[in-house]
């Protein structure tokens, strides 16, 4: 089991003013490591991860905006739009490469900034990842079910979307601070992303991506079948996949020391 270590966290602001929130630990001049949480989820998404790296890497995790305590402008919510934002993120602290970490939605924009931003990308980590969510019932049913939604966002909704992302059991304070940020979204921002995840595809491009690439994926992932992981696998040239026995879509929370470490070991090994 790694150590633990402290976060700091901090607040920068980027491009078009928008105010991003994150948490860092590690050496300035480690390699940087950027982590991207998921739908409605913040950079607490990888608070337990990131103390848990070794201090040797420098491994920030974000919150992107409209989540978290981040701005929530009325637009912007495409996965280049993202993209574009964590470039602008990594020139406001310096940084002008980084492996990228992405969680769910998170995966999906680091394989958008890994596309449009190749010359920045050292290497990609997607946990539970997907290139396009369409034909897919599970997140239809989800967006389906964010289209009704109005404010104050009912908080057994989602409690209810959090734990279906698990397949094994958290620690309920975690889970509890993990609803508690999703439910800063207002209903708007919930429903924009949503309407961007439903349109954006990334199947057709995937080939562009020529960096080392680890594919981990959960077997009891009830949004996105092995069958997507395939599909991943086969389309990035140097991609690997390792594989969760037991665990859901949430990997990075059911299994941190697991994950902790394998993103450590990938990233040593090219990094």
């Amino acid at each position: 089991m790694l150590l633990k270590t402290r976060l700091e966290t901090s607040l920068v602001t980027i491009r078009d003013g928008i105010e991003i929130p994150f948490a860092e630990q590690g050496e300035a001049d480690g390699l940087p490591i950027l982590f991207l949480h998921g739908y409605s989820d913040s950079w607490h998404s990888f608070e337990e991860i990131l103390s848990l790296l070794p201090r040797s890497l420098r491994a920030i995790a974000l919150s992107q905006r409209g989540h978290g305590d981040a701005s929530r402008p009325q637009s912007g919510y495409s996965a280049s739009d993202f993209a574009a934002d964590l470039a602008s993120f990594m020139d406001v602290l310096g940084i002008e490469a980084a492996v990228i970490v992405g969680h769910s939605m998170g995966s999906s924009i680091a394989q958008r900034f890994a596309i449009d931003f190749p010359s920045r990308t050292i290497g990609l980590v997607l946990a539970g990842s997907y290139s396009t969510t369409k034909g897919n019932p599970g997140v239809e049913e989800l967006v389906g079910a964010i289209s009704a939604l109005a404010d104050p966002v009912d908080p057994d909704f989602v409690r209810s979307f959090q734990e279906s992302t698990l397949a094994q059991p958290i620690s309920p304070e975690f889970l509890n601070t993990i609803i508690i940020e999703s439910l800063k979204l207002p209903a708007r921002v919930w429903k924009a992303v949503a309407a961007s995840l439903a349109r954006d595809d990334h199947s057709e491009r995937l080939r562009e991506i020529r960096v080392p690439t680890l594919i981990v994926w959960g077997d009891r992932d009830e949004f996105f079948p092995r069958a997507e992981q395939v599909t991943l696998r086969v389309a990035i040239p140097h991609a690997r996949f390792l594989v969760y026995p037991a665990a859901g879509h949430a990997v990075h929370w059911e299994e941190p020391d697991r994950f902790a470490a394998d993103v450590a070991a990938f990233v040593t090994s090219f990094g």
